[in-house]
């Protein structure tokens, strides 16, 4: 070994959710070894008010703070803020922009993902995912008359709800809104939302918080590989564009971005802007077009990219022979290993490759980030000392608690080819779907304040036969709880 390079047995890159708990989970494990955080921002995503509602189901609030605050917490922990840039698997050592070397016993990878622009260094598109691109979106929003929102999934979802005082026109590639999340059932719910006035009147948030540190922290951080937004992280934003004016937005189904085009392309092409919704403004000269794969066009001061990432494996590839996923992620088995030795990952920038329970499925969200990011630390130690372990119960049952619309949303699924469907709606107050296979619960999804999460996540775990029940299952006037109990 290198007597100059710095070696530390356990070195996590990463400082967004699944990094952080996995360096948390590391010193806790390991109170007498030296751990080393490497994060690309100064700011890190940590954990806090963590509470268990069920047994797979989990609450925590998520809160964005400068990199030394994991220190102070866990004295063993040191972070610094650089940017790798090579790793040399063969010799365990890891490299930084800076010309640093780091020498590991074990390597755990979080670093994330990268946002998938639908048109890079465009001046008029502007990419949602970490601090510094939602106060960029604040700053140019706050003179926009009318936004183009392009993607489907959380982010975009949340965007669209909490604009106000601009016009939004949503373009969406599938079927219905938020399909990511919900099926067309629910989407069909959220709807009467979309154009619906808020409550002036926020309601104290039940789920994960995000906070803005101080601009003297964002300034310092100039990279565009930070931590990605958590769950609830439009709570409490000012997003108010120049009209005087609540939501108003107009979704196009079944369409992607064709072409952008600038004013003058836009007229050399003979082009006519598409009809919009009455209420929204006409104005014949816009800063950017967008031209839709059904050739409608459009009109607006900026667009929002919000198509999702792609795993950010781009500065550890070079020389190493990790298997690739079909989404770009690193392959990692039931221990959290890639397919180098002593490296694993965890959170968006791995693909699961194990044999996956009934219920479970790998979707790329903060809370399976955490849990990744520490099943990821107990398999590190765990290989360390020779000794065996298990996969963790959260892997058994896909379950999610968020919030749209300003609804409490829980997931929970699995779904077969040949499956029957109980249905309970109320028009905007709560939405309830089950799926029965042989009589037997195998998801849900609750919209609104149900109460029914944890009754249903044991049906679906314990696979109690339901027939003789199902005509009843969603009666409200029965107490599922006590009667399951």
């Amino acid at each position: 070994m290198d007597s100059k390079i710095k070696f530390y047995k356990f070195i996590v890159v990463g400082g967004g959710i699944a990094g952080v708990s996995c360096a948390e989970k590391l010193s806790s494990l390991c109170p007498d070894d030296e751990i080393l955080l490497i994060s690309a921002s100064t700011l890190v995503k940590t954990i806090t008010n963590y509470r268990k509602i069920t047994k797979t189901l989990e609450s925590f609030d998520v809160e964005e703070r400068p990199m030394l605050s994991v220190e102070t917490g866990c004295p063993n922990v040191k972070v610094v803020h650089k940017y790798v840039s090579l790793l040399e698997a063969d010799k365990h050592i890891l490299h930084t922009v800076d010309g640093t070397e780091y020498q590991y016993g074990k390597l755990c990878i979080c670093s994330g993902g990268k946002p998938k622009l639908i048109a890079k260094d465009h001046p008029y598109v502007l990419g949602i995912r970490d601090t510094q691109s939602v106060k960029e979106f604040q700053k140019q929003l706050s003179t926009a008359r009318r936004i183009i929102v392009v993607g489907n999934g959380g982010i975009a979802t949340e965007l669209v709800y909490e604009v106000e005082g601009c016009e939004v026109i949503w373009a969406i590639k599938h079927k219905s809104i938020s399909s990511t999340f919900v099926d067309p059932g629910a989407a069909q719910f959220f709807l009467s939302s979309l154009n619906k006035e808020k409550s002036k009147e926020e309601a104290p948030s039940k789920r994960l918080k995000y906070t803005l540190e101080d601009d003297k922290y964002l300034a310092s951080s100039t990279t565009k590989l930070g931590g990605a937004l958590g769950p609830d992280w439009s709570a409490h934003l000012h997003m108010t564009g120049l009209m005087q004016t609540s939501h108003q937005v107009h979704v196009e189904y079944l369409v992607e971005i064709q072409k952008l085009l600038s004013p003058e392309e836009f007229e050399s092409a003979g082009l006519s802007e598409s009809c919009v919704p009455e209420s929204f403004i006409c104005d014949k000269s816009w800063p950017v077009y967008v031209q839709l794969t059904n050739d409608k066009v459009y009109g607006c001061d900026f667009i929002v990219s919000a198509t999702g990432v792609t795993p950010n494996t781009d500065p550890f590839l070079t020389g190493n022979q990790f298997t690739i996923a079909e989404d770009g992620g690193f392959k990692v088995n039931d221990h959290m290993q890639t397919t180098v030795q002593d490296v694993y990952a965890a959170g968006d920038i791995c693909t699961v490759s194990w044999e996956l329970s009934q219920h479970w499925f790998q979707m790329k969200l903060w809370s399976q980030a955490r849990q990744m990011g520490v099943y990821s630390a107990m398999c590190m130690v765990a290989d360390d000392q020779k000794e065996d372990i298990q996969l963790d119960f959260c892997f058994e049952l896909f379950a999610h608690c968020t919030n749209f619309f300003n609804y409490k949303r829980f997931n929970a699924q699995g779904l077969g080819n040949d499956y029957e469907l109980l249905l309970r709606v109320t028009k905007d107050l709560e939405y309830i779907k089950v799926v029965l296979q042989n009589g037997r619960l195998q998801g849900a999804i609750l919209i609104g304040e149900t109460d029914l999460e944890e009754t249903f996540e044991n049906l679906i775990l314990n696979q109690i036969d339901l027939t003789p029940f199902k005509e009843h299952l969603l009666e409200p006037n029965i107490d599922l709880e006590d009667f399951f109990d």
